[in-house]
Order: structure tokens, then sequence, then C-alpha cells
């Protein structure tokens, strides 16, 4: 349970205050009104806050024990995330901001990063700085960063808040096509919206 959300309340359902497993593999939407927690999961289970009653485990281990070293590990190699604020550097393009990610461990060529750009229809905008891309596209750039490293868990919050529906599709194929090929979860956390998408598992807060 975090702290700042303890004195508010959740239903039965709700992953605060019980317990809960997140399987290999798995495909979760998190299901969520406003003010419930879906910013404040992303960043907990990143190790970005620890400011919760109870006890988050990775492996059996629990992620109040892990060195930054461990945590530098995670996040190279285990937990990617898409961040409701992007997280985007705005003065560096689009072209930077990805391959300053993906150097870390040289996932994708050039090349691969210019064709997922392609398929989320932002081919055009390679050169141009962050700060000047609508929010929309913004987020497309941060899907694709999010993909441009290994990871077992995917951690989405509200992903496609900028984004009509048809990009929305686009951005799922491509995320869902990522995950499966490199037998990956994701959590996709949302306002209710399953966007059409066949989830393994469906949580709420």
């Amino acid at each position: 349970m975090p702290k700042p959300l303890a004195s508010i309340q959740h239903g039965e359902k709700s992953i605060w205050g019980n317990e809960i497993e997140l399987n290999n593999g798995k495909k979760i939407l998190l299901n969520a009104s406003s003010g419930k927690g879906k910013s404040t999961f992303a960043t907990t289970v990143f190790g970005l806050r620890n400011d919760y009653e109870g006890t988050i485990t990775y492996d059996d281990v629990d992620i109040k024990t892990l060195s930054v070293d461990d945590w530098t590990e995670i996040r190279k190699s285990k937990i990617s995330v898409v961040f409701q604020d992007l997280q985007l550097f705005p003065k560096l393009s689009v072209k930077e901001n990805l391959l300053l990610k993906n150097s870390l461990t040289d996932t994708f060529t050039e090349k691969e990063l210019l064709e997922r750009l392609e398929l989320l229809e932002i081919e055009n905008k390679w050169e141009q700085k962050c700060g000047l891309l609508s929010m929309g596209q913004q987020q497309r750039v941060a899907i694709i960063r999010a993909l441009a490293q290994p990871f077992k868990w995917l951690v989405m919050d509200e992903p496609f808040s900028h984004l009509d529906e048809e990009n929305t599709q686009r951005c799922l194929k491509l995320i869902d096509k990522r995950a499966t090929d490199i037998n990956a979860g994701f959590v996709l956390t949302t306002l209710g919206d399953d966007h059409s998408f066949n989830f393994d598992q469906e949580l709420n807060l």
C-alpha cells in the first residue's frame, strides 16, 4: 500500500492492500480511475520511490534490499517503462533520444529504429527535437525508446492518452510483437479502455 494512498478507499479487487503476483510473459491491463495510483505503481516497481507499506519482491528478493548497481542492471535488461510524463530529452532530436537509449544495449540497428518510426508514421521526425513534437508524437517516440532494450516486463503508464484509436492500435501491435518475440510481459495502465486487446489478465487499483 503506497503511503500517500492509504487514506483512500480502495475496492476489494484493488491490488493495494492485497497480495498479487505477476507471472512472466503475461499481458496485463491495470485499470483504475484518476488518483488511484497508476503512476505510483509504475514508479514504485521501477524503484524510483519506496514510500509504501508491505513488500515487493522480484524473484523472491525484496526490492528495498537492492543496491544502486542492482537497479542499474534491472533497468538495463529486465524492466522498461513508458512514464506518463514520457521523460524524453526535449532539446535532443528523436534520433538522439533513441540512439542514446539504444546504445546501452545495442538492441536495434539505426535502420531498425527507423523502421519502427515508420510503422508508427513518424519517420519524418527523425531529426526533429522532441520538445517540438506533439504529445501524441512524443508518446510514440517514448514507446519505441522503451522497446529498445532487453526486458522481462514493460510497464506503460497511460501511453496512448494523446493518440487516436488508429495510432493506438499501431502502437499496441508493435508492443505486442516485441513482447512476444522476447517472451516478455507487459502492464498497461488505463482509465478503463482495453483498446480491444485480448489481455491475459486484468487488475484494478
